[in-house]
């Protein structure tokens, strides 16, 4: 029989290894709540909703599914609502941004420089291509058996433009006729459109309804990886110098931490397993930080055709 010391001596233990139990529960709570603190989500903003403008550089349903994955991500990461709204047209996207009170938008090259002119907009990141850049160059094109192999040989025939304020689809192509000292290509065009989207102007000059057309490199490539006509029946004349693939800028007035917040978020994505996974979906390596220098080469373009940013206004029709 046990002795009335061992009872205690058992009791004791029983007692300790209780207390032990209880003490690694609350280290793993605790751990748990730590963790929970250290997450952004929830954290107080001057706003818990955040609007942002995409341009249709291509279908917008698909586009719209595209960034789809990022509002789920913002809203794990940051505990805040980013709801994205599709521009149907590439036109008046300055006059949009400020009636729908946007926070801001990825604004494809040309557009970005009219907002940070106009508005002030401040540029934050932008996604690096899955061949690992970040930039992207206009193309002009035409159809190989078109016979049209030079600004010479487009006099009279019709051109597919995509918006008056994209940088592939329409700034450079008027830097590449004043080059060829044709000042006013819509008078030395048989006839001009613009298609309302890169893909459009893409397969407009495809399905001969144009015979010459400009759009900016990746999503010419894109198509062409899906559909095996575009490299078979298309060739490309001219290649613009780089610019900016679309950049996230947001309003000068934004909360100054939803800011940093939202830049660090985009650029830690890959570094862990979720933001990696929405990466692939929205079809991106990662993002990198973007600032007004990177857009010099459409500064310089701008000039060289006469355009004053402060000032530029347009309707697309």
């Amino acid at each position: 029989m046990k002795q009335r010391g061992d009872e205690k001596h058992d009791a004791l233990r029983r007692t300790l290894y209780l207390l032990a139990g209880v003490g690694l529960i609350l280290q793993l709570v605790a751990g748990c709540q730590k963790q929970k603190k250290e997450r952004p989500t929830g954290k107080a903003f001057g706003q818990q909703e955040l609007l942002v403008g995409l341009i249709p550089e291509q279908n917008i349903f698909r586009q719209r599914e595209r960034y789809r994955v990022l509002r789920t991500y913002f809203l794990e990461r940051l505990g805040i609502t980013v709801n994205f709204t599709s521009l149907s047209r590439y036109g008046n996207i300055i006059e949009r941004f400020t009636a729908e009170k946007m926070d801001g938008a990825f604004f494809g090259s040309f557009t970005y420089a009219l907002a940070h002119r106009q508005l002030g907009v401040e540029p934050l990141v932008r996604p690096v291509n899955l061949d690992g850049t970040s930039t992207y160059h206009g193309y002009i094109f035409v159809r190989k058996d078109s016979g049209i192999r030079n600004s010479g040989d487009m006099k009279g025939k019709r051109f597919a433009f995509v918006e008056h304020a994209t940088t592939a689809g329409y700034i450079f192509p008027l830097a590449y006729f004043k080059a060829s000292n044709i000042p006013d290509p819509q008078r030395y065009l048989g006839q001009s459109f613009f298609a309302g989207s890169h893909d459009a102007a893409i397969l407009a000059v495809l399905n001969r309804e144009a015979d010459v057309g400009s759009a900016k490199n990746t999503i010419f490539e894109q198509l062409a990886s899906e559909n095996p006509r575009i490299e078979q029946e298309l060739i490309i004349l001219a290649t613009s110098g780089v610019v900016p693939q679309n950049c996230l800028a947001v309003r000068k007035d934004l909360d100054p931490d939803l800011k940093v917040e939202l830049k660090r978020v985009l650029l830690e994505m890959e570094k862990n397993p979720e933001g990696a996974e929405v990466l692939r979906k929205f079809g991106a390596r990662g993002f990198v930080e973007t600032t007004d220098r990177d857009y010099a080469y459409l500064y310089t373009l701008t000039a060289q055709v006469g355009i004053d940013l402060n000032t530029y206004h347009y309707k697309n029709k």
